[in-house]
């Protein structure tokens, strides 16, 4: 369960911000996964809340954001949303895409309330 190492690592970057913001009280923490981040949400969720107990992330909400898959054509450069099972440009047909979205996992936002 690789969840408990990312919550973890989340519990560890929330600690270090909060440091900045001395007395202030922590609502939620907004993430942004991938579709292909290979992340499984609820259990990051169960994870960051067993972790977060007695520390200065103790009942903060989790916010997920799950993010799509795009893809930009090598050949037009147009940048899309594959469809199901598809990796082709839908504009000029070529099969040379990158993978410009979808793997991402990060810190979007922290909703703080100061003193």
């Amino acid at each position: 369960m690789h969840e408990l190492g990312i919550a973890n690592s989340i519990l560890e970057s929330v600690r270090e911000e909060m440091q900045k913001h001395a007395g202030a009280r922590l609502h939620a923490i907004g993430l942004r996964l991938g579709e292909w981040s290979g992340v499984e949400p609820e259990s990051l969720r169960f994870c960051f809340g067993v972790l977060a107990r007695e520390t200065c992330a103790a009942g903060a909400e989790l916010k997920i954001e799950m993010g799509s898959l795009q893809w930009r054509c090598r050949s037009c450069h147009n940048e899309f949303i594959p469809a199901e099972g598809e990796s082709r440009c839908p504009d000029c047909g070529a099969s040379y895409c990158r993978l410009v979205s979808g793997q991402q996992l990060e810190i979007a936002y922290l909703d703080l309330e100061e003193p």
